[in-house]
């Protein structure tokens, strides 16, 4: 892999995580707030993908010492606003059919922050019959599979069957790639996520699904770019940079830095970035949490840390 990628990346990466850092008050949970989290959507749901974020960046350990700082105050922040696990656990005793306690609690637990008695209760509910079997999209079903591996609630009978679990996926049926659209490619990429623990495990995907990708990957990321989409854009660099031979074009990474703002926000689409400070939060939060990740995993890759 050519060094510009690697040094690209970090660049990247420690601008969004520096906005991302700056900017963690919009995140703050409103007082009162309780774990039926009415809009869950407005703050639940970026703590969750900030505390991602930052776990990758600790897990690959391969940001500078300012970076791996802003990882950790991030996660602390972060578990504080949730109670220290607290808010996650009363959440799962009202709502045990629900998978995003369990989701959100992996992104710490990957980083060593756990609670005892949210470790019991998911020990009983990823246990549970109805819980394995609860309707969700396939590569949402992966998520749950994914969390349960990283928090470590896959044992024994609970272990996941991750070849059927592949093939109900999109993805899975290497279906015609030009039939793609914006939805299933995001699903698409989320199958990748899951299936290979964010980029921890590339030998997890199955070989026909990497070479598959390895094919089409490109001509995806050109499609999207060339109407301006960078979110998908950014995720499925991340997707890239999880193959066993990781895929990461130099001029991708040139055109995800020159879109990136001086202050480390990463806009989501090709339309203006407006608003006030919390507005621009709210639309591009995301999209800054994936460039941090993206970032993180093509400096792990290209530095050849994952094999």
């Amino acid at each position: 892999m050519p060094m510009p990628v690697t040094q690209t990346a970090h660049r990247i990466t420690s601008r969004a995580l520096t906005w991302l850092h700056s900017n963690r008050e919009h995140s703050t949970l409103p007082p009162g707030t309780t774990a039926e989290l009415a809009e869950p959507d407005s703050v639940y749901k970026p703590l969750g993908e900030t505390a991602l974020a930052a776990s990758l960046v600790l897990r690959e350990a391969v940001a500078g010492s300012t970076e791996l700082r802003l990882a950790r105050e991030l996660l602390d922040f972060t578990w504080e606003q949730l109670g220290g696990g607290a808010m996650l656990h009363e959440r799962l005793l009202r709502y045990p059919m629900m998978s995003d306690p369990l989701e959100t609690y992996t992104h710490f637990a990957r980083s060593g922050y756990r609670h005892e008695g949210l470790d019991r209760l998911l020990a009983h509910t990823t246990s549970l019959r109805s819980a394995r079997a609860v309707e969700v999209m396939p590569n949402r079903r992966l998520a749950i599979a994914n969390a349960a591996r990283v928090g470590g609630f896959d044992q024994g009978e609970r272990a996941a069957d991750w070849a059927a679990l592949t093939r109900a996926t999109w993805l899975g049926a290497l279906p015609e790639p030009w039939l793609i659209d914006w939805m299933t490619a995001y699903h698409m990429t989320h199958t990748v996520f899951h299936l290979t623990d964010w980029g921890r495990v590339p030998a997890d995907l199955p070989v026909e699904l990497a070479a598959y990708l390895t094919d089409w990957l490109p001509a995806w990321i050109d499609i999207w770019a060339e109407i301006a989409e960078w979110d998908l854009v950014a995720e499925l660099m991340i997707v890239g940079s999880s193959l066993p031979d990781p895929l990461c074009d130099p001029a991708d990474w040139e055109r995800l830095a020159r879109l990136q703002h001086e202050d480390g926000l990463m806009p989501r689409d090709g339309h203006p970035v407006t608003g006030d400070a919390g507005e621009r939060f709210a639309a591009h939060h995301h999209t800054t949490v994936v460039a941090a990740v993206a970032g993180t995993l093509a400096v792990s890759r290209t530095l050849g840390t994952r094999r």
